[in-house]
């Protein structure tokens, strides 16, 4: 995939691209946004949350020598994943996240809140944009962000789903991927069992009125449209 003129959201792999697609057509932002994983811009890379810190470091420099640079707006979401499984954990994350855009002239200290991240940079590029699933303050992935946003309509179901999981013995997953389990069980059991992420918007299993739902759109709308939302 080559590097575009309009907006780029960089996420971890396969599953949360199709799920973020449906995101963005529901968000209607134009230019279009093109939602990517690593392994779309290198074919030979990996995905995962490494991957990405190490393209972003690639977007960001070709941002900086593009004369269309300005009319580009990068959006990263990654899983703060778990400290004590080596996934970093949120505080980890944010730092690494945080000395990779200061080497491209990026403050380090961005403007916070658990409403996602906004790196402002030093030479008026445009702002970078980083959400920490699962609600930029604590340890998790994209699978807890999709538990707190179910819609009430589905929540009796998801609660069997995780009570289900919970009886499972033995349990072949880790404990840290009891979130993916509950999800993908959920999901399992809608109309059209098989479909994968991106099924919980398309089908509208999600409250968009939850407080979480509506901080990850107002923090992308932020990114992409910062004139009009500022």
């Amino acid at each position: 995939m080559a590097i575009v003129n309009g907006n780029i959201l960089l996420v971890e792999g396969e599953a949360d691209r199709g799920f973020f697609e449906q995101v963005c057509k529901l968000l209607q932002i134009a230019p279009e946004i093109h939602v990517a994983a690593p392994r779309d811009f290198d074919p030979k890379s990996r995905n995962g949350k490494q991957a990405v810190l190490q393209q972003t470091t690639i977007i960001l420099k070709q941002f900086a020598d593009s004369e269309a640079g300005n009319q580009r707006h990068l959006a990263v979401v990654i899983d703060a994943d778990y400290a004590d499984e080596r996934g970093l954990g949120f505080t980890e994350t944010i730092r690494q996240f945080a000395e990779i855009v200061k080497q491209q002239g990026y403050e380090i200290d961005p403007i916070n809140s658990n409403n996602g991240y906004i790196f402002k940079h030093t030479d008026g590029l445009p702002d970078i944009g980083l959400w920490i699933m699962p609600n930029n303050a604590n340890d998790g992935m994209l699978e807890d962000w999709l538990k707190q946003s179910i819609h009430p309509d589905e929540q009796e179901l998801f609660n069997y789903a995780q009570t289900i999981v919970s009886q499972l013995t033995p349990q072949k997953f880790k404990p840290i991927h009891q979130s993916k389990a509950e999800i993908a069980t959920w999901l399992a059991w809608q109309k059209q069992p098989g479909h994968g992420l991106y099924w919980a918007i398309k089908d509208q299993l999600l409250d968009v009125k939850q407080p979480l739902y509506e901080a990850l759109v107002n923090w992308l709308k932020l990114v992409y449209t910062p004139e009009i939302n500022a």
